[in-house]
């Protein structure tokens, strides 16, 4: 009888966490989740031909996206009567997000849950963006290396007094490091990351490659 509650509650949580089609507007707090570009090249935009890694776009941190966020869980592609943003929206945010394709499919999943316009998300997450103190001396590396993985974060950390540990979680991908993910309320405050947000990497020899 325990295994089966437990799986129970377990199946609960996963539909939970993976609904669809919520009404928009209805969230707690938003994930902000900037994306280490030579990192994510390295794992799979080259082998995609990805304009984002052209060493001439010069990209360090982008802005993967900004993410509406329950407690628990999160909504995904909900329901809303704003219309779908032009060409030229998710043209502009290239310059942070690599590409305009990943605008679109980042106000189709996450932007549609805003309760925004997509030009009002457009430029609420451009805003966050530009909120956030990117460490520069990641920028400064000439070559690849191992790290900890708590060593970005840390650098988060220095740069942003007004984060705290609770409120920002590193991840990793098939042994690179991956994202840094800082948790925002509504207005863009720095609060505590939910339990399901907060999952840092352990790795203690992390990859971490330089700009091109």
């Amino acid at each position: 009888m325990r295994f089966l509650v437990s799986a129970l509650l377990a199946f609960g949580l996963t539909t939970s966490a993976l609904a669809e089609g919520e009404k928009a507007g209805e969230f707690d707090y938003y994930v902000l989740a900037l994306s280490w570009s030579p990192n994510w090249c390295a794992i799979e935009g080259d082998a995609k031909g990805s304009p984002q890694c052209d060493p001439r776009e010069d990209h360090g941190w982008i802005l993967h996206g900004l993410w509406p966020q329950f407690h628990r869980g999160w909504p995904s592609y909900c329901r809303t009567s704003e219309r779908a943003p032009s060409r030229g929206m998710t043209s502009d945010m290239a310059d942070i997000m690599g590409t305009s394709g990943l605008a679109w499919h980042q106000w189709k999943k996450h932007g549609t849950c805003s309760g925004l316009s997509a030009s009002g998300y457009f430029e609420l997450s451009r805003e966050a963006y530009e909120r956030i103190e990117r460490p520069q001396i990641l920028r400064k590396l000439d070559k690849s290396v191992r790290l900890p993985a708590h060593l970005i974060e840390e650098v988060f950390l220095k740069e942003n007094p007004g984060l705290s540990p609770e409120g920002l979680t590193v991840t990793c991908k098939q042994g690179y490091i991956q994202e840094a993910r800082i948790c925002l309320s509504k207005d863009l405050d720095p609060v505590p990351c939910g339990r399901d947000v907060i999952k840092d990497c352990t790795l203690s020899d992390a990859l971490f490659d330089p700009v091109r």
